[in-house]
């Protein structure tokens, strides 16, 4: 037999969904791939119902329904602080994991550069290689994780396609400051560089950190695409519901991609996702307020269990230091760990291109009943591991 694609050999399975299936192996609480054990909205569940009867239940548009489409224009625009055409700038996908696919797809030519801060969520290297591109990791430096001015220039001065944000970033929580974004901007501009940024936890920003849109910078729109999705707003990360929101010249490149990817996203998920996306302000606050208490708790419990870890300032991400435990192997430790102690992790190996093997991610997505049971067995690791 003929060997497979060499564009597949760079990269393994998900260890995020790997850690998922240990997790479920052991009956562990999972705390490895990012997903909540509550209910989404009940508007949003109650629409689902009808729209089960209603319909539609066959193909929409390919890039988005026509009032799926009008109302994301609308809630972006209030947000993004920029007028979105529903008509000429909306790609709607299979959850954000296509429209980052279908972005890199639309700008990447064979033997592009991409610009990737490290440590990244795990589908960014996949995505880069699988366009046939390479990838230009630049670190984020401990404790706040900040990157170098002068490790950025010399990637920029690599004469990379694009540049990948993720803001705020999975796996650190990492919120990149204005004046961050403004130096990447500023090279952007200098170098003619494509910004493509995942935004999924936009509404996940803990105070005083604020979340800026890379796309609402000055002079940014033009070469920024804009990713992002709802599964984490609205809790259906099952749903797989993403978009793309870049202009009309680039949008209508990541059209065709998209369309001979996934043809398009679930027609009666995108009907009853409208409900969603007219949601008032109110509804995104209280989301807010919902995650900070998570993150409080979840933080105090760690704090009283004397395991070091980082504070996340967006999204729903820890990262645990397990170095005093003497492992190797963090994909060792994060195994022993569901096995033993019933804790689901990711090992952070699977986010860094530097040798990075002391560190774990975990999440607090979860219910607080779910959140207090893991942090009493976390209270116990010592004993166990």
């Amino acid at each position: 037999m003929r060997e497979l694609s060499r564009r597949t050999a760079g990269f393994t399975d998900s260890v995020i969904r790997r850690m998922t299936r240990i997790s479920n192996e052991h009956n562990a609480i999972n705390l490895s791939q990012g997903f909540p054990d509550f209910d989404p909205p009940k508007e949003l569940l109650d629409r689902l119902a009808e729209v089960a009867l209603e319909g539609p239940h066959q193909y929409s548009v390919t890039w988005g329904a026509q009032n799926f489409r009008e109302a994301l224009a609308e809630k972006q625009t209030r947000f993004m602080g920029r007028k979105v055409d529903p008509d000429r700038e909306i790609v709607a996908t299979c959850g954000s994991t296509e429209a980052m696919m279908a972005a890199m797809m639309t700008v990447l030519n064979p033997g592009d550069k991409v610009i990737v801060f490290s440590p990244f969520y795990e589908n960014y290297g996949a995505d880069v290689m699988l366009s046939g591109a390479e990838p230009i990791y630049v670190p984020l430096h401990p404790p706040d994780f900040r990157f170098l001015k002068e490790d950025l220039e010399t990637a920029f001065a690599q004469n990379p396609k694009a540049l990948v944000l993720c803001n705020p970033s999975n796996p650190l929580g990492k919120v990149f400051t204005r004046d961050e974004l403004q130096f990447i901007a500023k090279l952007a501009e200098e170098y003619d560089v494509y910004v493509i940024t995942d935004e999924v936890y936009e509404h996940i920003v803990y105070s005083p950190h604020v979340h800026t849109y890379f796309a609402a910078l000055p002079g940014m729109w033009e070469r920024t695409i804009s990713c992002s999705s709802l599964s984490k707003t609205y809790s259906v990360t099952g749903w797989r519901v993403g978009y793309i929101i870049a202009p009309p010249e680039i949008t209508e490149t990541a059209r065709k991609v998209h369309d001979f990817l996934t043809v398009g996203a679930a027609a009666p998920l995108q009907e009853a996702l409208v409900t969603a996306l007219k949601f008032k302000d109110s509804y995104y606050r209280d989301l807010l307020e919902v995650y900070d208490k998570k993150r409080r708790l979840f933080i105090r419990g760690l704090d009283e269990a004397g395991i070091p870890h980082t504070d996340p300032q967006g999204a729903y991400y820890v990262m645990l230091d397990i170095s005093e435990f003497g492992y190797d192997s963090d994909q060792e430790f994060c195994e022993d760990l569901a096995k033993k102690a019933g804790i689901g992790a990711v090992p952070g190996s699977s986010f860094f291109s530097e040798d990075v093997n002391h560190l774990i991610r975990l999440h607090f997505a979860k219910s607080e009943p779910t959140l207090n049971a893991a942090l009493e067995k976390l209270s116990r690791i010592r004993d166990i591991m």
